[in-house]
C-alpha cells in the first residue's frame, strides 16, 4: 500500500487534467446528468379532456347572469382537469465520450493532488466476513468513506462488504466520476490502472 502520485499515473499512461482551468464544465455537465437519468419522470396529472365526467354544457350561454362555461371539467372547477401539470417525460441526458473522458481525468487529477488516492496491490477476504472487511480497510485507510476501485472482486468480498454503507466496491470499468467525488479516499488495485489509462485516453 502507498499514496498514488502524479508519476505512478504517467508510468501508467494515465492521462490527467494539469491545467486547473479545464474539465470543471465537463465535470459538472457529467454529474448533471448522472442526477438527471436518475430522475423517473412518472409524474402526470390529467387535463380536461383525461379526466372522467360528462361533456355536457353546464347551463345555457345567455340569459342566466352566470359567466358562460362548458362542462364541470374545466380547470377552474375543483375535480376539473389541470392546465399545466406535470407530464410523463425523460429527463435523460446524453454526455460524448470525450467529455465523459475529461470529466474522469480531471476528477482523478484532483484527487491525486490532495492525495487521497491509494495503490494497493489486492483487496479480498476469502471468509466472507464483515469484521474482517472492516479490518481489511482500517489497514489501508482511516478514512470514513472509501471507494475501492478493482477489475474484479470475488463474490466472499462482495458479501463481506455488503453492509458497510461508508465503503464502497466498483468495477474499474463501471466506477462513475460521482463516486469518486464522494469518496474521502480512493483505492486502486493494480489490475485497474491498464483500463483506467483506457479510459481517460
Amino acid at each position: 500500500m502507498s499514496a498514488f502520485t502524479l508519476q505512478d499515473a504517467e508510468k501508467a499512461n494515465i492521462q490527467l487534467v494539469a491545467d486547473a482551468s479545464k474539465g470543471s464544465q465537463a465535470v459538472h455537465d457529467l454529474v448533471v446528468a448522472y442526477q438527471a437519468n436518475r430522475r423517473s419522470g412518472t409524474a402526470q396529472t390529467k387535463t380536461r379532456g383525461e379526466v372522467s365526467g360528462t361533456g355536457k354544457k353546464m347551463y345555457r350561454q345567455k340569459g342566466t347572469g352566470n359567466a358562460r362555461h362548458g362542462d364541470r371539467k374545466a380547470p377552474i372547477f375543483v375535480g376539473g382537469g389541470v392546465a399545466f401539470g406535470p407530464r410523463n417525460r425523460s429527463y435523460a441526458k446524453k454526455v460524448p465520450k470525450k467529455v465523459r473522458a475529461l470529466a474522469l481525468r480531471r476528477v482523478l487529477g484532483d484527487k491525486i493532488n490532495e492525495e487521497a488516492v491509494i495503490s494497493a496491490s489486492s483487496f479480498e477476504i476469502s471468509s466472507g466476513k464483515t469484521k474482517d472487511f472492516v479490518k481489511a480497510v482500517s489497514a489501508l485507510t482511516d478514512a470514513k468513506k472509501v471507494l475501492i476501485v478493482g477489475n474484479e472482486f470475488t463474490e466472499s468480498t462482495l458479501f463481506s462488504g455488503r453492509n458497510v454503507k461508508l465503503v464502497q466496491l466498483e468495477r474499474v470499468d463501471n466506477v462513475n466520476i460521482e463516486q469518486i467525488l464522494h469518496a474521502n479516499v480512493v483505492i486502486l488495485l493494480d489490475d485497474t490502472l491498464e483500463t483506467l489509462a483506457k479510459r481517460t485516453a
